[in-house]
Parts: structure tokens; C-alpha cells; sequence
């Protein structure tokens, strides 16, 4: 340890380099692979109010130490040495809390105070910087800690993929991946993992099968999706690193030369024999078997596609999805077991991973109050009406009225226009004659987008080869066209739209599990293409699900069965009755029922939607365009239709919408920091730079640019807040610019600072405080004219520290309370 050395001046970096590294280093723990600091774990939660949104600035974990770069051991928190040794603590134990270690140190170079989750009895004690816990010693604490056993530990202990670039899954990934890792050594056969839209389940599959390949613990793994473009997207993509041993099943041939299989449930099964192309291996050819989007046809009992699982029983089964399937019908708890690991949306929004929303809800006049015919009134088509009110879940599927569609057109035009016309955006409609008229409508409102690209707007259904040619160029953030997708069930999974910035719901949902496959199209973050939130904009009512609690909470056992279904009587007591997340009365409300599937794949197994999920097929094995049971429609035009209401609201801190104005939630916020006003101008008053201040509040989503709209843009921050929190009448930037010119408070000054420091208060009132902290402003004119930067500070202040001092003045003088005389 160096000598002489005033620990009390010496920076939180300082205290790091000269005392903590050298103490983790003399204890064995190696600089390259064992040691990493500033571990970013989290990125900044994106706070969206009006059409503006900023990220909250997250700080990083001091030091992270690893046995593995695939197994995290313990944090360092380090302080500057004029806090106690243990004030980083706190902050330590949420670092660890994320990546689930046990040892947590706390130091400000003095030693470390030493958090132990293994040993319950004395979780916290100080020791000296040279008793610091060599490598060996953490790792065995963490092994008894884990319980893991020492067989295990060759599997468990397997690197991940890296490529070299620097790229390492995220804490949840990471989390993820071990826990599934470690459930297959230890011998569990059947494993499901939940993670959110957007949070990278493919490449979590990905490492979980390259440690098991790498480790030999599995030899040959089939990775099974139900969208072509899912497996596509996989083995160009996140598998890529699997090279020649990898293979996609084409052809219904299983080629017994590869390691790695990726494979449409569709390619490997079918009603006849000859189809089911998995017999041509035995049932214990695949180790392991990872089922992508398992909550759709993979979870029910009488699918055919399960018919895979169970000949392949002796395999290890691996579930991924962002909505475990709970309804009275199928279960995928029931299959796979509890999650191993669950990421929801709320941590995703929350960890700012994911976008968060804002929605806007239209009532219409017509859905909310009814519309009924006349007596033997015709419609379009010359058919008599039925006689009954009809409301919003008849729309657009019992009924059509043209002038209601013309509305949903409009709204999002104007949204549109209002906002960013090439935001890409999806409009949900209830089946493909719905996506049409809506695809009409929204071109006829939108020539001149229409006339620059006539694919402005596009039909993307499962009916439409032009349509769906188009849909790899709509989710590419580089192609600018299409811009507007109409669609009904085609794009609700497996599109991965990561610049998606607006979805429209005018279709009726009521399942839980398809909801949340809609939202999660809008959910993914792009900060190249400035993608950092989203829009729903909803006209069904559909948006009331943010408020079940099933929306973001732990799944339910709801799978319905009969007494006789078991022998046990004890058994009988732990079934769940509970409500369905469907609505199975009416079979338009179950996603697994898609009119855009195609029933049987041809030989070229080109196939982009879903198989039947009861695996049964049509006649002709064809596509089924039509909605899946017949429904008589009528079509009426020449009813007065008009929005009743129109509401925002916005995604809260505690992962429920709220109906607020941006000043509600600037009081809020602010409040919860600085009790009275006096609190907050003391802080203020203090700050050596009132910039730290502003940029502090704007981490916590005060975006001064939407203030500024809401309140006025002649208004300082400080007076904004002043006025928005506490209620005090705001002075102007020019009013507090001509309050210090009254005081003659330059006469102090030579000639050149009295110049430089009335232009710098000029540059106030125009521009507003960060201008006067700016030093760099010296640059440019007016300044420019007086003499370079450097003369300027030298000749008119006698160097930087008088410079900054008389800015620290000017400052006090421009935020006085009270005026004083002249």
C-alpha cells in the first residue's frame, strides 16, 4: 500500500486504485478474468410525459468479482474516505441483490466491512484490507451456499459464448441461464423459463444450449419454434456460432450428421404417418429440447405437436415464453413445472430494458351507447338487418358500419401527423376483411404519404403473399416503408418491430396471454432509431387488462379438470377452479385459433405463421384465410358517428397506468426530494452548479423541454419549479435578468468583467443558466470580440478560480428572493 498519502483527499477512484484493487489482487483474485469494474447492470428507466421522454442515469456496480465470467461471486461498493467504511452498503446489497451473490463489500480504504448471506448468524463483520477472501475461499462458501454438487460442477461451471466484441448477457440473461443450467445437471427433465418480449429469450436459449453442447451434457438438441420466421431469424441470428453443426429440418428429413436441429413443429409432424418425419429417429436420438413460444400449441394436451415432446421423453424439455398459458383448457405449469426464472415487463420497464407506454383510449359514441337498426332495415349488401342494439364487440364482426372504420382511420391519421407520420405502426383489427377496409381507409386519408410510396400502408395477413413479402421490411429499422401495418393475428408473436412506435387496438381481447403478445410488439428499445417508448392507441376497451392483476403478476394454476380424472382424493383438493385468461365461449377471443395458419406445410417448408395448434388439417392442407367459424356480417354506411372521449394516460413508477398532467407528476416527483421550498432554494442556492441540479431532476423524468410547453418557455427551472411545486408566482428569466441590473452589481468589476458578466446575463435571459455555466460560451460572440477565452479569464478575472467564483456570484445574484434596493 503506498505511504504519506492523505486518504482524506483522495477521489472514490482514487480510493479504488490505490487501496481496494491492490488489496483484491494480493489475494489472488486475477485482473483479467476475475475482476470487472463500472458493471453496468441496469440501463437508465425511461420516464415518458407528452410526446417527450428522458432515461433516468443509472449508476454502475464499483467492482463486480467472478469465479467464472459466467459466475458472478460478490460486489465491491467503494466510498471516498471522508464516509464511513461501510456507507456503500446499501447500494452494494441491490447490485447483489440483481445478480443473486452472497458477498457484498462495503470500503473507503480503510478495510471492508464484509456482508455475508452465508453465514445467517454474523451476516456482517469489518475486516482488514489484507484479510481480504482469496478466490478459493468465496467459491467454496458459495458452493455450499448453492448446494451444489461436485459432479455437477463441469456442467454448471461452462463458459458462455463470447465472441470477443465484449458483448455479455445482461444480469437477467445471465440469471436465467445458470438457473436452467444448473435445474439440467442437477437432473430436472422438464424446465420453463418466462421472460418478457423484448428481453432476448433466443439468445438466452442460445447460451443455455451452448454451455450443455460445450459441456456435453447434451450431444444433439432440437430447438422447435411454430413460425418460420422465428427459425429463421434464430439461425441466422443468435445461432450463428453453432457453424456446420447446425442444421434446419427441411424436407421432413432428419439429418442424423448434425448436432444442433432448428425445426418447425410443422416440418416434423403431421395427421398422416408418413408426415411425422421425428419417427425417423429413435426417442432418445435428442438430449435436449427447447420449445420456443411454448405457451402456444406445445402446452395443450391433444395437440399433435405435443405428440414430439412425448416420443422424445427421455430428452430434457426447455419452455421459453413471455406468457406462461394458464386457462381452464391448458397448462404449461402443469408440464413444465414453476418457472426456474421469471422476468416480467414491469422489471424490464423498470431496469429500463424495455419501452414503457402511454396510452390513449377513444370511446366511441356507438360503442359505448349502442346502435340498433330500424325495423326490416337493409344493409349494403340488401339483407335484412337482425333487430337488436348492437355494441363495441359486434363491431367490426357481427356488424360493420363504414363511418366508424372512417374514424379509427382518422384518429390515428391525426395522431400521426401530430406526432411523427413514419412512426411504424400496427393496427390490430379483428379478422383479414377488417384489416382491408381499415388498410382502405387509412390510404384514402394519407395521399400524399401514398403518393411518395405506395406502401405507406399495407395489409400484412396471412391470406396476402404481397403482404407478407413486405413484413421483414417493416420490422427493419433501416427500411423506412412500410410504415402502417394492418393485420389481425398474423403479427401478434414472433415479429420482432424493435422501432414499432404506435399500436392500435381495434380488436376485441379479452385472453391475457394474446394481450400481452400485442403489447409486447411496442415493448422493444432502439436508441440508434430513437425508439425509447411507445403509443397504444385504443379503441376496443382492450387496454382495461393493464389493470388485472394477471397482466404482470405470477400465472395461476386455472387448468379445469374432473374428480375422475384423478386416484388420489388428495390430489382433487389442489386443483385451481379459477376464471380462464380466454374468453372460451367465444372461440374469436383464443389466439391459438388463427385464420391466417396454414394447416399443412408444403415440401419447401416455406412457411412465416402458425400451424393448427390441435394439429388437425383442412381437406386440402391449404391456408385457411377465413375466420374460423363462419359468421354472418352485416355492412351499413350513413350512421352518424363521433369519439365521445379521448383519455391519457401514462406507464407509473409502480407498474399501473395513471391519468396525470406532466405538472402532477413533476409535484410528485419533486416533493418526495425537497419537503417545502425552502429545502429545494437552499439546494439550489448551494449548488456549485445549478446544471447538476437540472440534470439530477431530469434522471428522475422532469423533462424540462415538456415544462417548458405546459408552463412557458420564458421561465427559468428553478422558477418553474417554484411555481409548479410550491405554488409561488414564477418570475421571468428577463424579470430576474433586470432585478441584478437594478442593484448595479457590476460596479465591483473591471471594465472587460463588467462587459463579459452583463453579456453572460444577457445570455440568461435569452438562453437560461446552463449558458452562463457553459465556459465554452466565451468562445463565441459576443464574447469572441472582447479577446480569446484565455484573455478573457486572465485579463478580466486574474485566471479560472476568479472566473468561476464571480460566476458563482453572478448566480446568487440572478436567484435572490428578494430584491433589493438600489
Amino acid at each position: 500500500m503506498e505511504a504519506n498519502i492523505n486518504k482524506a483527499k483522495l477521489s472514490e477512484t482514487d480510493i479504488i486504485t490505490k487501496f481496494i484493487l491492490p488489496a483484491v489482487k494480493s489475494a489472488g483474485w486475477d485482473d483479467f478474468s476475475q475482476i470487472r469494474q463500472e458493471v453496468k447492470l441496469r440501463d437508465g428507466k425511461v420516464i415518458v410525459r407528452g410526446n417527450a421522454a428522458a432515461r433516468r442515469k443509472v449508476k454502475s456496480a464499483d467492482i463486480v468479482l467472478y469465479h467464472k465470467p459466467s459466475m458472478p461471486l460478490a460486489v465491491i461498493e467503494a466510498k471516498a474516505n471522508k464516509h464511513e467504511i461501510g456507507k456503500g452498503m446499501q447500494q452494494g446489497l441491490d447490485y447483489a441483490n440483481l445478480l443473486e451473490v452472497p458477498f457484498i463489500f462495503a470500503s473507503n480504504g480503510d478495510g471492508f466491512i464484509f456482508h455475508d448471506k452465508t453465514n445467517p448468524t454474523q451476516l456482517e463483520t469489518e475486516i482488514r484490507l489484507e484479510d481480504f477472501p482469496t478466490p478459493q475461499q468465496l467459491w467454496d462458501k458459495y458452493c455450499i451456499w448453492k448446494g451444489y454438487k461436485a459432479e455437477h460442477l463441469p456442467i454448471i461451471t461452462q463458459d458462455y459464448y463470447d465472441d470477443g466484441s465484449g458483448k455479455s448477457p445482461r444480469y437477467y440473461q445471465l440469471q436465467a441461464i445458470n438457473k436452467t443450467v444448473e435445474a439440467v445437471a442437477a437432473g430436472q427433465d422438464r424446465v420453463l423459463l418466462v421472460m418478457a418480449t423484448g428481453t432476448g429469450k433466443t439468445y438466452t436459449a442460445f447460451q443455455i444450449i451452448w454451455r450443455l453442447w460445450k459441456a456435453r451434457k447434451a450431444k444433439r438438441i432440437l430447438f422447435l419454434a411454430d413460425r418460420n420466421i422465428l427459425v429463421d431469424q434464430t439461425k441466422t441470428n443468435d445461432f450463428q456460432p453453432f457453424g456446420q453443426a447446425m442444421t434446419k429440418i427441411t424436407g421432413r428429413t432428419v439429418d442424423p450428421a448434425y448436432e444442433v436441429h432448428l425445426a418447425l413443429y410443422q416440418a416434423l409432424t403431421g395427421p398422416e404417418e408418413h408426415q411425422k418425419a421425428y419417427k425417423q429417429v429413435d426417442p432418445d436420438f435428442f438430449d435436449l429440447i427447447v420449445i420456443d413460444e411454448c405457451h402456444r400449441g406445445s402446452a395443450a394436451e391433444d395437440s399433435a405437436w405435443r405428440e414430439i415432446l412425448d416420443y422424445f421423453s427421455s430428452a430434457t424439455h426447455v419452455g421459453l415464453t413471455a406468457t406462461p398459458k394458464e386457462t381452464d383448457q391448458v397448462s404449461n405449469i402443469e408440464y413444465f413445472g414453476d418457472p426456474v426464472y421469471t422476468y416480467s415487463l414491469k422489471q424490464g420497464i423498470e431496469d429500463g430494458f424495455l419501452a414503457p407506454y402511454k396510452v390513449i383510449r377513444v370511446d366511441i359514441d356507438v360503442d359505448v351507447q349502442g346502435w340498433r337498426p330500424t325495423k326490416g332495415q337493409l344493409d349494403k349488401n340488401g339483407e335484412v338487418i337482425q333487430d337488436r342494439i348492437y355494441n363495441q364487440k359486434d363491431f367490426d364482426r357481427t356488424l360493420v358500419i363504414d363511418e366508424r372504420t372512417e374514424l379509427v382511420a382518422k384518429t390515428i391519421t391525426q395522431y400521426l401527423q401530430k406526432t411523427d407520420p413514419m412512426a411504424k405502426t400496427i393496427v390490430f383489427c379483428n379478422d383479414i376483411d377488417h384489416a382491408e377496409r381499415m388498410r382502405r381507409a387509412l390510404v384514402n386519408l394519407n395521399p400524399e404519404q401514398v403518393a411518395k410510396n405506395e406502401k405507406y400502408v399495407m395489409k400484412i395477413t396471412g391470406d396476402d403473399e404481397l403482404g407478407k413479402a413486405q413484413l421483414d421490411y417493416f420490422i427493419d429499422p433501416k427500411k423506412k416503408y412500410p410504415v402502417i401495418a394492418t393485420t389481425s393475428e398474423l403479427m401478434t408473436t414472433g415479429v420482432d418491430a424493435k422501432t414499432c412506435k404506435l399500436v392500435v387496438l381495434d380488436q376485441g381481447i379479452q385472453s391475457m396471454t394474446k394481450f400481452k403478445q400485442i403489447i409486447g410488439r411496442g415493448t422493444r428499445i432502439d436508441d440508434r432509431y430513437g425508439k425509447l417508448w411507445f403509443t397504444i392507441l385504443d379503441f376496443k376497451k382492450a387496454t382495461e387488462l393493464f389493470a388485472d392483476e394477471r397482466f404482470d403478476g405470477e400465472p395461476e394454476r386455472v387448468k379445469v379438470v374432473k374428480p375422475e380424472d384423478f386416484t388420489d382424493d388428495d390430489e382433487i383438493t389442489d386443483i385451481i377452479d379459477g376464471i380462464d385468461d380466454g374468453n372460451t365461449s367465444d372461440p374469436f377471443d383464443d389466439e391459438d385459433i388463427d385464420p391466417e395458419t396454414i394447416q399443412e406445410p408444403p415440401a419447401t417448408d416455406d412457411l412465416t405463421s402458425s400451424s393448427s395448434p390441435s394439429g388437425s388439417t383442412g381437406q386440402g392442407g391449404g391456408e385457411i384465410i377465413d375466420e374460423p367459424q363462419e359468421v354472418r356480417k352485416f355492412y351499413v354506411n350513413g350512421v352518424t358517428v363521433s369519439a365521445l372521449a379521448e383519455r391519457v394516460q401514462y406507464y407509473d413508477s409502480d407498474g399501473k397506468l395513471v391519468t396525470e398532467s406532466f405538472k402532477d407528476y413533476t409535484r410528485k416527483t419533486i416533493s418526495k426530494q425537497f419537503t417545502s421550498m425552502d429545502d429545494f432554494s437552499k439546494k439550489w442556492n448551494q449548488a456549485d452548479r445549478k446544471k447538476a441540479i437540472i440534470d439530477e431532476l431530469a434522471e428522475e423524468g422532469v423533462i424540462w423541454e415538456v415544462l417548458e410547453q405546459e408552463i412557458g418557455k420564458e421561465l427559468d427551472p428553478f422558477d418553474m419549479i417554484c411555481h409548479v411545486v410550491y405554488d409561488m408566482p414564477p418570475l421571468t428569466r428577463k424579470e430576474r435578468a433586470e432585478n441584478v441590473k437594478k442593484r448595479n452589481y457590476f460596479t465591483k468589476y473591471g471594465e472587460v468583467a463588467q462587459q463579459v458578466l452583463s453579456n453572460l446575463l444577457d445570455k440568461y435571459a435569452d438562453d437560461g443558466v446552463l449558458e452562463v455555466e457553459n465556459i465554452t460560451v466565451l468562445k463565441v460572440a459576443p464574447f469572441s470580440e472582447i479577446g480569446s477565452m484565455a484573455e478573457i479569464i486572465k485579463k478580466g478575472f486574474g485566471g479560472k478560480p476568479q472566473y468561476e467564483q464571480a460566476i458563482q456570484e453572478l448566480e446568487a445574484e440572478i436567484y435572490q428572493l428578494e430584491p433589493k434596493s438600489a
